[in-house]
């Protein structure tokens, strides 16, 4: 009986070894992987884990965004699932301020790191100009304001959408340029659980930066829209 005792103990001891090892390896890899200071130990961890799942499970192929090192600048992008968001901070090189609907950041279980992540919270039916005010000061401070100007998840096959005019006022007021970017290759498109659990292959395509100071607001909207749609 003693030595059955201690046989057990000894093979759970192994077993709590072993997964702690298998832990640390995790944590090496997800350090190891992180490319986006995000000021806080514990969101750089997730940021790498974050871009390991991207480029490993969906088969990420895109090279990092070629931001500049400081200064502001906007991240727009098609939305086509709820997978869009992921895939943008997989390919940054700086930490991502999203605009997100207020009933999105508000939900249970993730507000905590919709916060700590600084994202800025838009009341759509009552003051959104609030968010957009939030946004331009982060922008002149310097910060990555990224945002999704279908409004809302909008597949390339539905009719056309008018961009939200946000995005253009933002570039106009601060001066920053525009990284436009087009998703595609996303399994459970229009979903949002259904294309985090489904393997995919995506790629992002981007173009070089879209200065909007000398561009009309109409102007500055149609070089997004030709990037966000494929075009």
């Amino acid at each position: 009986m003693i030595l059955t005792g201690m046989g057990g103990w000894f093979f759970l001891a192994l077993v709590v070894a072993i997964a702690g090892w298998r832990w640390i390896q995790w944590l090496e890899a997800c350090k190891a992987a992180n490319k986006a200071d995000w000021g806080r130990s514990y969101l750089n961890y997730l940021d790498g884990l974050n871009r390991l799942y991207c480029h490993r499970f969906h088969r990420l192929d895109s090279k990092l965004l070629p931001l500049p090192v400081q200064g502001g600048a906007l991240v727009v992008a098609n939305h086509i699932s709820g997978l869009d968001p992921q895939l943008l901070v997989a390919i940054s090189p700086r930490p991502l301020r999203f605009l997100i609907a207020r009933e999105q950041y508000q939900r249970i279980g993730f507000r905590w790191l919709f916060r700590a992540m600084g994202c800025i919270p838009v009341d759509r039916d009552k003051r959104p100009e609030k968010a957009l005010r939030a946004a331009l000061l982060a922008l002149r401070a310097g910060e990555v304001i990224a945002l999704f100007p279908q409004g809302g998840i909008h597949l390339d096959t539905d009719p056309p959408r008018p961009l939200k005019r946000g995005v253009a006022w933002l570039a106009l007021q601060s001066g920053v340029p525009i990284y436009a970017l087009h998703i595609e290759g996303v399994k459970g498109q229009g979903q949002i659980l259904g294309a985090l659990l489904q393997r995919s292959r995506i790629s992002l395509h981007y173009h070089p930066p879209i200065s909007c100071v000398s561009l009309s607001k109409e102007e500055c909207l149609f070089q997004v829209a030709q990037i966000v749609r494929g075009g």
